[in-house]
């Protein structure tokens, strides 16, 4: 199959309305990250996706709308606090969990009762979908556990030959996915942090809860209601191995390693004059925004390195830190050495 990548103009956003409506999948450019989009109440074109991306069949999807009023066609309850919430945050960076209606195919839910529903800030996502005339479920446009993509070459690496057209719209802002929150039950549960906070959700409705598959590892074989809750998510090639310290500590761990052939590191800004092999930086060490948006860039720098091994520096885990944070130990199969507790 060819795979054609174009920049969207009303030609090409045409082009990708009319192969979503016929039942096939296009790459499309969010704020968060390239989603791998197909019509969500077409449980065939949906299976494409899966398809493509070799993605597990269990693992839910996001359904991704234009207009506000597209959320009542997916869910059978619209919740006070989604609707408080999706006021203030949508568009935006942030998918709210859902009883669903009957319309969603169980390719979209996993065979759950939910649906996941979000409304993106990308002015040429939203062009899409209008074009499609229907909602778009849309995981991230790369192969099942690879780094997620954040522009259209990302993409093109991974899925070229696979899917018919990638739209390029440019680099994503965000560069994480988004924040995925279940307003199912008496209290809302974050189930994957974003680029909207835990702090900023609890301004709106009040205390949430934070499942604990955001910070641990949970069993392959459980039943989940969001994406990237299990398997190995967003790996390069070469191992990853989180290092919990402080800074001087973790650049006099990595220069006093006895083997330092294929080794690597990705650090931040203050450690790179530091660190006697190859490295990557995030940014600085407080600014968890810019660390967001390098990250998924950074771990693919990383597979154009050839490296083996790459010790990354354990972030905060707090604001959008703790989705960076979620992003990088699951990219790490959740191996991390604490130098703390030595």
């Amino acid at each position: 199959m060819e795979t054609l990548v174009l920049k969207p103009d009303e030609n090409s956003i045409a082009l990708a309305g009319n192969l979503l409506r016929n039942g096939e999948v296009v790459a499309i450019p969010t704020e968060t990250v390239y989603g791998l989009a197909a019509n969500a109440f077409d449980g065939k074109a949906v299976a494409k996706i899966f398809q493509a991306k070799g993605r597990p069949m269990d693992n839910p999807l996001i359904v991704h709308i234009s207009d506000i009023s597209q959320v009542y066609d997916l869910v059978c309850e619209f919740p006070e606090k989604a609707q408080k919430l999706a006021r203030q945050f949508w568009a935006g960076a942030i998918t709210m969990i859902m009883p669903c209606s009957d319309k969603i195919p169980e390719e979209v839910t996993a065979g759950l009762d939910t649906v996941a529903i979000r409304f993106p800030s990308h002015e040429i996502a939203r062009k899409i979908i209008d074009s499609a005339g229907v909602p778009l479920a849309a995981p991230s446009a790369n192969l099942s556990g690879s780094p997620s993509p954040t522009s259209a070459v990302h993409v093109y690496n991974d899925l070229h030959g696979k899917i018919p057209l990638i739209i390029d719209g440019g680099e994503s802002t965000v560069g994480v996915e988004s924040t995925v929150l279940s307003v199912v039950g008496d209290v809302p549960t974050l189930l994957r942090p974003g680029g909207i906070t835990v702090e900023q959700i609890e301004s709106v409705i009040g205390k949430i809860r934070i499942d604990k598959g955001v910070l641990n590892q949970i069993d392959n074989n459980a039943v989940v209601s969001s994406p990237g809750m299990k398997y190995k998510h967003y790996s390069p090639k070469a191992n990853i191995i989180i290092v919990k310290c402080d800074g001087d500590e973790y650049t006099d761990y990595i220069n006093t390693l006895p083997e330092k052939k294929n080794i690597g590191a990705l650090c931040y800004d203050e450690d790179r004059d530091k660190l006697t092999v190859p490295c990557v930086s995030l940014g600085e060490k407080d600014d968890f925004q810019t660390q967001a948006h390098h990250l998924f860039d950074a771990l693919r720098q990383l597979d154009l390195m050839n490296l083996h091994t790459v010790y990354a520096r354990c972030p905060k885990k707090e604001g959008v830190g703790l989705a960076v944070y979620n992003r990088l130990i699951r990219s790490a199969g959740f191996e991390v050495i604490d130098l703390e507790k030595s």
